[in-house]
């Protein structure tokens, strides 16, 4: 029996090299490889700026406070996603707005959002689950359709600008999972006026613990203004980082906000210039295994997310299935005996109205009847490069032999 863990991270001797020397330089903190990984993330997504920082987390929270979102303000979120695309809104103090998936979809019921804008909206945020980007042809065409009703605001000056130069609603992709996908034609990165990406230890692309935003350019705002802001409120709101007092002469500095300390450092940042030197051949393997996947699915009839097609291109993050007719119950079982073979299995998403945070809140999930269907038979399993040609094939396997058995 094999043991095929769910999603380690792909670290070779590049990137402990790299580290090796960071290490080495006596530059531990925020300096030279964070900024040459930003300057080449920026390519990468065909942006004109990124700016790297310690999670998606922040950079989703971050992306908000740019734009001066806050009380009184609300945000729109799909209710199927990961508690980070929703907690980054609440930590701002603005009210969050749940939305339905759609029918045997991931993405979020694009009427019943439309719907949902009103004054108070100012932002809403599209996830692009398991690597696949989002219709933000629809979303924006929503923006627009109701761009009458918007009204301006912001609690700083930039987002003030900010939010009067777009003059509807902002529209925010949570791309955690989603850096190198595309759709049509463009990156993910380049699409969302803002975008937040995740390099966590289980991401396709990680800095072990680490995220970036990027952002469209906006008529009348200078990007730089932008990147200094982030840079801002990223470091304690502090008027220089270490890396700028280094030149001579240069040791003063002012505090310009009381704000928050969620910088990318340059020893996370060497994983990530080494990672990006070997992402493409990485995003190639996912789409072997996931090719492989397909074929085992659609001769078992499982549903599964279509991660390449026509107009689009997934990073393959997360390869999710669902069983159909599949119980809760029948589901779990499905895992266990999965993982009796060795061959370690997850769910995305457990629907946050349905975890005691939001629950807390007032949300219920009786009222999220889509997202329910979504998570009850659906299995999620593992996808990663470390994966041989014999680890996929054991996987087929008992999968295979699983699901035949179930339904009997």
């Amino acid at each position: 029996m094999r043991s095929i863990p769910f999603s380690p991270p792909d670290i070779g001797e590049l990137e402990i090299n790299e580290v090796v020397e960071a290490l080495k330089s006596g530059w531990i903190t925020t300096g030279p490889r964070t900024k040459k990984l930003e300057e080449r993330l920026a390519a990468y997504c065909h942006t004109q700026k990124c700016v790297c920082l310690s999670s998606a987390t922040a950079a989703e929270e971050l992306n908000l406070r740019v734009l001066g979102i806050g009380e009184g303000d609300e945000v729109i979120v799909p209710a199927y996603t990961y508690t980070a695309s929703v907690s980054a809104a609440v930590h701002v103090g603005a009210k969050v707005v749940f939305i339905d998936s759609q029918p045997d979809s991931v993405e979020m019921d694009y009427d019943q959002m439309e719907a949902a804008i009103n004054e108070k909206t100012k932002a809403i945020i599209a996830v692009d689950l398991g690597g696949i980007i989002c219709d933000y042809d629809r979303i924006y065409q929503a923006v627009e359709n109701k761009k009458a009703l918007f009204v301006p605001g912001g609690n700083t000056e930039l987002g003030r600008r900010i939010q009067k130069t777009l003059g509807r609603v902002a529209v925010l992709a949570d791309s955690a999972h989603a850096l190198g996908a595309e759709r049509h034609g463009k990156k993910a990165g380049e699409i969302a006026d803002f975008t937040s990406f995740s390099f966590h230890a289980v991401k396709n692309f990680t800095t072990a613990e680490g995220g970036a935003s990027t952002w469209r350019t906006l008529d009348g705002i200078d990007n730089e203004e932008i990147y200094k802001q982030f840079q801002l409120y990223s470091l304690h709101g502090q008027s220089k980082d270490a890396f700028a007092k280094t030149v001579k002469g240069s040791w003063e500095y002012d505090i310009v906000g009381p704000w928050y300390k969620c910088n990318m450092t340059d020893i996370t940042a060497a994983i990530g210039l080494r990672q990006l030197d070997r992402y493409p051949g990485l995003l190639a393997r996912r789409k072997e295994i996931i090719e492989r996947y397909d074929e085992m699915c659609d001769a078992l009839g499982v549903k599964r997310l279509h991660h390449y097609g026509a107009d689009h291109t997934s990073s393959g993050h997360l390869y999710i299935v669902r069983i159909p007719n599949a119980t809760d119950a029948q589901r779990r079982d499905i895992i266990t005996e999965m993982a009796e073979r060795g061959i370690a299995c997850n769910v995305h998403y457990k629907p946050l109205p349905m975890m005691t945070a939001y629950k807390s809140m007032g949300w219920d999930i009786k009222d999220f009847p889509n997202a329910y269907h979504l998570y009850e038979n659906a299995v999620t399993l593992p996808l990663h490069t470390l994966l041989s040609d014999e680890d996929v094939d054991y996987i087929i396997k008992n999968f295979s032999e699983i699901i035949r058995d179930y339904q009997k």
